[in-house]
């Protein structure tokens, strides 16, 4: 038999009596049983009237009231356990105040008043920097400052291992710069030796901070000003002056030289190319010469006096063909005893180039070199005369 049949009212879910459909009971009905199955869930004993004398409609409205509290807290207390991370950090779980691991970014849930977060940034790059006056190992008084750039690499050690990790890194930071600075001369530290003071600080640094496992790296370290007190400021910007003009002028050398020497270089080149087609000239004349003599000395052979004549001649015109010449008068009585041929010779060609004349045909003259070998000649036979 369905429950909505007549005669079955038991079975009716809206309890209505009669056995007539009157419609949903009253909202009040509807809480009283929430209310006894909520306090069912929960341990409590629903229907019946409490010795108290209470009314069952009081006693119900109460029970569905802390139920809703109830519910309504769980659901809060749910949803207030979600919180994010974001992409550059990492979350530090504390569970009691005690470390309980480490969350990555993203939405992540959290049991509210039992586990605390600390979101510790692992991505950005941090800046801390230490200066100061500082004594050098010549005795010398500087001030120095140096600036580094660090990260967080393990968040656990950066939180847990000292009280402050950034207060840490400072203090070994001034401790390291000291050291290196006492133990080099101001004129490094104010000129050339800066990135070498700039390297031992960075060494000098991490191995100070490395027992303490502070979760933290060197990204950078930069050397940004060193500069003697106020009192004697004046003296050094003349040393450091001077010590400029002096890279200066090694710098200006080192470029004369490079200037310099492939011009020296091609000169050389030169001289021995020069060398070289000397010495072929010489060895190409010399095997002319010899094949020459070789020609001549079957003609030699043949007519021996002929040909000594022949090179006597030849030899005493390739001689006086460059020398000076003087005719002397030997048989008249003249009073003029030389003549200047070469001098006269001279100042006709210089007439002839600068005067002007029309083209014509040339004419054969006497050669020069013909004079000194008849001359020669004369000269030879007159000597052999007397």
């Amino acid at each position: 038999m369905a429950w909505n049949e007549p005669g079955n009212n038991d079975k009716d879910p809206w309890k209505n009596k009669g056995g007539k459909n009157q419609g949903p009971p009253d909202l009040d009905e509807l809480l009283n049983d929430l209310g006894k199955k909520v306090s069912g869930i929960f341990g409590g004993k629903g229907g019946g009237n409490s010795s108290g004398g209470s009314s069952p409609s009081g006693k119900s409205m109460s029970t569905i009231g802390i139920s809703l509290v109830l519910i309504i807290a769980i659901v809060v207390y749910a949803f207030s356990g979600f919180y994010t991370i974001k992409e550059a950090e990492k979350g530090i779980v504390l569970r009691f105040g005690q470390y309980a691991g480490t969350v990555d970014p993203g939405i992540n849930w959290k049991w509210t008043f039992v586990d605390r977060i600390i979101p510790i940034d692992m991505q950005s790059t941090r800046e801390m920097q230490s200066s100061g006056f500082m004594l050098t190992q010549d005795e010398n008084v500087v001030q120095v400052e140096m600036q580094i750039q660090y990260r967080v690499m393990d968040a656990r050690n950066y939180v847990f291992s000292v009280t402050n990790a950034d207060d840490s890194l400072n203090q070994s930071l001034d401790s390291a710069l000291r050291y290196v600075v006492g133990h080099a001369k101001m004129d490094d530290i104010l000129t050339s030796g800066r990135e070498i003071i700039r390297q031992s600080v960075w060494k000098e640094l991490e191995e100070i901070i490395e027992p303490f496992n502070l979760g933290l790296i060197i990204v950078d370290v930069n050397f940004k000003d060193a500069r003697p007190p106020n009192e004697v400021k004046d003296a050094f910007d003349d040393a450091i002056a001077a010590q400029e003009d002096e890279v200066r002028f090694l710098r200006e050398a080192e470029a004369y030289a490079r200037g310099i020497e492939p011009r020296a270089r091609g000169r050389v080149k030169r001289m021995e190319q020069e060398a070289l087609a000397y010495k072929g000239q010489i060895v190409l004349d010399a095997e002319g010469e010899v094949a020459r003599f070789e020609k001549i000395l079957p003609e030699y052979q043949a007519a021996p006096e002929v040909t000594r004549q022949r090179l006597y001649i030849a030899t005493m015109e390739k001689v006086y063909s460059n020398t000076s010449k003087v005719m002397v008068d030997v048989d008249g009585g003249n009073n003029m005893m030389y003549l200047p041929l070469d001098k006269i010779m001279q100042q006709q060609s210089t007439t002839q180039r600068t005067t002007p004349q029309p083209y014509s045909q040339p004419q054969e003259q006497p050669s020069v070199n013909s004079s000194p070998s008849t001359s020669g000649r004369s000269d030879r036979f007159n000597n052999g005369s007397n």
